[in-house]
């Protein structure tokens, strides 16, 4: 017997699919979307549905855009020669937030996880490599990882690979706790850690 319609179910469903959602959060979310004006839920359905097809990732960087290039590798202003390498978009976030790093970044899409069946060929490590080369001296990288053992292991693997460069290889400080997100880290923290990044 089914206490609630089979749309509703298949909606919280759905939701609990989503990182960080459980059945609980997901009934809240539709029984919220129920009581929201049509035109919201409309709204709401079409930005989803178009999703896909109207964002997409960044040439250079990987970051979200709906252009070729995102906003950042776009600004004139920023600094060419620095490029923060993190693992996902909302790293990006968590530094852009601290509003004193003015290069430009590089997303993995993920970590080196051997367990997990992930290794370098499936992150966008090789665009980061060609990118180096085009640094020179003046170029510094930048990784970013979480200090995790997935982090560690793939930043390693990105200094490894860059060991024939010019470019500087320098990591964030240990201002960040062990086994921390970035993206859960306060300004202050994400401050004090590319401020204190040295070479490792």
């Amino acid at each position: 017997m089914h206490l609630l319609p089979k749309n509703v179910q298949k909606l919280i469903d759905h939701f609990t699919r989503l990182p960080g959602i459980g059945g609980k959060t997901a009934s809240r979310l539709v029984l919220y979307l129920l009581h929201s004006p049509k035109e919201y839920t409309d709204d709401f359905a079409e930005k989803l549905g178009t999703l896909k097809e109207s964002v997409n990732f960044c040439r250079d960087c990987y970051n979200l855009t709906e252009e070729e290039l995102c906003s950042i590798c776009r600004d004139e202003y920023r600094d060419k020669y620095k490029i923060i390498v993190v693992e996902d978009v909302l790293d990006i976030l968590a530094f852009e937030n601290v509003s004193e790093y003015k290069g430009l970044y590089h997303v993995l899409g993920g970590l080196i996880s051997p367990i997990q069946g992930v290794g370098p060929e499936d992150l966008n490590i090789g665009i980061l490599l060609k990118r180096a080369k085009h640094l020179g001296k003046k170029g510094e990288i930048i990784i970013a990882t979480n200090p995790n053992l997935e982090g560690e292991a793939t930043a390693m693997y990105i200094k490894e690979q860059l060991r024939n460069e010019e470019v500087n290889v320098t990591r964030i400080a240990r201002g960040v706790p062990t086994g921390a997100d970035l993206d859960y880290a306060d300004k202050v923290t994400l401050l004090r850690a590319l401020q204190g990044r040295g070479g490792f």
